[in-house]
């Protein structure tokens, strides 16, 4: 009996370091303001529209000097970058449930730099 319980707990132990965590990390995000008069922030290809709770990656490729990339919602004030920054920023954020939005600060009133998704 002795051996089996030792191979049985041993087939747990190498199940249990086999299966998947919570320790695969964050999920990725990715953020685009210009060239043009354009922000979007997409999972995947899929423009976000919604997301469950949790830690977010966003990676903001930021292609205009006239342009920044802020998200804003419950917990989250975050500039990611700024304007006259042109490149890749990327940050790791907690998002909670709520309404979250995603605007050019110099150009918020334009339709086209700004959007919205919700965390339920």
């Amino acid at each position: 009996m002795s051996r089996i319980a030792l191979l049985a707990a041993g087939l747990v132990a190498t199940l249990a370091l086999a299966a998947p965590s919570g320790a695969m990390g964050p999920t990725k995000l990715k953020g685009t303001v210009g060239p043009g008069f354009t922000i979007s922030l997409k999972k995947g290809t899929a423009k976000v529209k919604t997301l469950k709770p949790g830690k977010y990656t966003i990676t903001v490729s930021d292609k205009s000097a006239i342009h920044n990339f802020h998200l804003k919602g419950p917990g989250v004030n975050k500039k990611i970058t700024s304007v006259q920054f042109v490149g890749t920023k990327t940050v790791t954020v907690t998002l909670k449930k709520g309404k979250y939005t995603y605007v050019c600060d110099p150009h918020a009133t334009m339709a086209s730099m700004r959007g919205s998704f919700t965390v339920t």
